[in-house]
């Protein structure tokens, strides 16, 4: 058995691919994975995580920011001085004032915020692309559950066609009896109805069967209304273990490793807000350029420029414990995605137990259940040949069909219960197979 890796999220098939061709259980896993809109969406969520982690996002790459500015302005202008001789006076004089600026700061201490930062945007990646897989898996999981019940309905309704096939070879044989006189209308006429009802349950089931089509080709994205033939049996892994399965669910289900993530993501925060208390020390170099020139006044032109350099230390002295209150509020975060995560690894712990007395109890009815099936088959067969021989009456092979039915309904329900069995427990383990 193979496992079903989710890089089959990177198989392309065309979205037109089913026609009327048979669809196998990989090729249905295979399309959902490629065409559901959920999948895309978490895969999106992945991608923006991606760019997100990064030491820049973080605030540990140095800024650099530049600035242009020229004004050009016209002023009325009166100047007095104790020489009247230095006294001037001007209407709409010109005046033109161009800056220039380009700097760049970088941080070089801050209680490791940055490097705490970068790693919780290290650790919300690795949590979405946990989040994808997580559901990569529930789909599977849904798509396996329609799937095979798709090819439960179709064995019960090979039942009803075998059962269909004896109420005819009864028919024929009151029509044969009637022609030498043995038998009169009135059997001939139930045996009639009898197969009329038959047929009628048959399509009754095909509708059944067709519905199940349509909700499994809307769970694969493509024409619910596509031509789509599915030709398999129910086969049963018999030797999954509790113990093997509880083991997985702690290590490997992708939501409670999403739920250590979040606590891991929580912790960094934790951190962070701490580091707030810390004083920051940071650079900082530049080069500024200003020139002012004026058509009257005292001062025709200035000019300034020339590189700068310094270090900013900024301390944090009081802040009405508004730090101190948010690392507190992290700490009560993380202890809340802790009691997350030990309720989800706890139901799930429940859900799997539940579903391996299902498994086992299943399995053990499967055995039951095909022995009965055998033996109503064989019944059948025998009541056929005591009715042929007048030996039994039409209601003796109504009963015989009436069992016969019954126990392909049962054998086929148990065979999948315990799949679905199956596939719950390998989903909570993270061990979905073929």
């Amino acid at each position: 058995m193979r496992k079903l890796y989710f890089g089959w999220l990177a198989v392309l098939l065309p979205a037109g691919y089913l026609g009327a061709q048979t669809l196998t259980r990989d090729e249905a896993v295979r399309i959902a994975l490629k065409n559901n809109l959920g999948i895309e969406l978490a895969r999106n969520n992945v991608s923006t995580a991606v760019i997100y982690n990064s030491y820049g996002i973080a605030g540990g790459l140095p800024v650099v920011t530049g600035s242009l500015s020229d004004q050009e302005q016209a002023t009325s202008l009166r100047q007095k001085y104790a020489d009247p001789a230095n006294n001037k006076a001007s209407d709409n004089a010109f005046s033109n004032n161009l800056s220039a600026s380009v700097g760049g700061y970088i941080l070089l201490y801050n209680g490791q915020r940055v490097v705490t930062a970068k790693q919780r945007l290290g650790a919300i990646e690795a949590q979405t692309r946990t989040q994808l897989s997580s559901r990569a898996l529930l789909l599977v999981n849904n798509v396996l559950m329609k799937y095979y019940d798709v090819v439960r309905q179709q064995s019960y309704a090979k039942t009803l066609q075998a059962s269909i096939d004896a109420q005819k070879q009864q028919l024929a044989i009151v029509q044969a009896q009637q022609s030498v006189g043995l038998a009169n209308n009135a059997d001939l006429f139930q045996s009639q109805v009898d197969l009329n009802t038959q047929i009628q349950n048959l399509q009754a089931q095909q509708l059944v069967i067709d519905q199940g089509k349509t909700d499994l080709l809307t769970l694969l994205t493509v024409n619910p209304d596509s031509a789509v033939v599915v030709e398999d049996t129910i086969l049963i892994d018999r030797n999954i273990r509790l113990a093997d399965v509880l083991g997985a669910v702690r290590t490997a289900n992708p939501d409670v490793i999403a739920a250590n993530s979040q606590i891991t993501i929580n912790q960094y925060i934790e951190k962070e807000t701490g580091a707030l208390r810390y004083p920051s020390l940071s650079a900082g170099a530049g080069y500024n350029y200003s020139r002012t020139q004026n058509s009257a006044g005292f001062s025709l032109l200035n000019l300034n420029y020339g590189p700068y350099a310094g270090i900013t230390l900024n301390i944090p002295i009081f802040n009405g414990n508004i730090y101190k209150k948010q690392e507190q509020v992290a700490q009560l975060n993380t202890k809340n995605a802790q009691l997350v995560r030990d309720t989800l690894l706890l139901n799930y712990t429940s859900q799997a137990v539940k579903n391996f007395q299902a498994y086992t109890s299943n399995l053990q009815q499967v055995e039951t259940a095909r022995a009965n099936y055998e033996l109503s088959q064989k019944l059948l067969d025998l009541v056929m040949k005591r009715f042929q021989l007048r030996q039994a009456t039409i209601v003796d092979v109504k009963n015989a069909q009436q069992s016969f039915e019954n126990a392909g309904f049962l054998l086929v329900n148990v065979s999948y219960a315990a799949k679905a069995a199956e596939i719950a427990l390998r989903r909570y383990a993270n061990q979905l197979t073929n």
